[in-house]
């Protein structure tokens, strides 16, 4: 069970990598002015979410399925795991807005300011804050 929990561990801090990247991809992709520097974010962008983020967050979900099959009798009456487990879902539904929005910047059709970009950044900071917290000090 270490072993799942180390793997469930590597792979949630590759997941909010990207998570913490991407966006800030997004707000100077959303500043760049220059095609070619457009281009280029768009490749980074790509690569990013579908050869990280994607992949980590699969990775964390399957690890974290693990970890929940084998402490499941714990787990269950646990109030801190079932508020970790809707923040992961926020999570993945923010990762798939962010996949959204790269769509939008591949196509050239976003209407979003780098601005909106640099808040919609902090979210995940958020959750990651609220998650550890409930993991580890386990409030309730």
């Amino acid at each position: 069970m270490l072993w799942i929990k180390a793997l469930h561990i590597i792979s949630v801090v590759c997941w909010f990598a990207a998570l913490f990247y991407l966006p800030r991809l997004f707000v100077y992709h959303a500043m760049c002015e220059d095609q070619p520097g457009r281009d280029r974010f768009k490749v980074m962008e790509r690569k990013l979410y579908r050869g990280i983020a994607t992949p980590s967050m699969i990775a964390t979900i399957v690890f974290g399925l693990a970890l929940v099959h084998f402490q499941w009798m714990y787990l269950k009456t646990s109030y801190w795991f079932w508020l970790k487990i809707v923040l992961v879902f926020a999570l993945v539904g923010y990762h798939h807005l962010c996949g959204a929005h790269l769509k939008r910047f591949a196509r050239d059709r976003n209407q979003r300011s780098h601005k909106y970009f640099r808040v919609f950044n902090e979210l995940p900071v958020l959750a990651l804050i609220t998650i550890v917290i409930l993991v580890v000090v386990k409030p309730f």
